[in-house]
């Protein structure tokens, strides 16, 4: 199972958490849960941060429910549960 195959299979089965900061970028964005299931089960991997001790951080990039471009930056707890850092619709330009 690839990263991506791994996210997605947290997504369905409801086992990811949302930072403080993930909601507060959410917010400014006008994105919601839905989104961000929406974004990691349609998107794909665009970027991968692998020097971050606490584990990789995996960039995704999707539509969300509306038909917005956003990303999501996420990485895996100890624990296993997917963890949502942060997302936000890229500005264009």
């Amino acid at each position: 199972m690839n990263a991506l195959q791994r996210l997605q299979r947290r997504i369905r089965e409801q086992e990811y958490r949302l930072t403080t900061h993930a909601n507060e970028e959410m917010a400014d964005d006008a994105l919601a849960a839905a989104d961000i299931e929406e974004i990691i089960l349609s998107g794909t991997v665009v970027q991968r941060y692998t020097h971050d001790p606490r584990g990789t951080r995996y960039e995704v990039e999707g539509e969300t429910s509306d038909g917005r471009t956003a990303r999501v930056i996420c990485r895996f707890l100890t624990s296993g549960v997917l963890l949502i850092v942060t997302a936000y619709v890229p500005d264009e330009g």
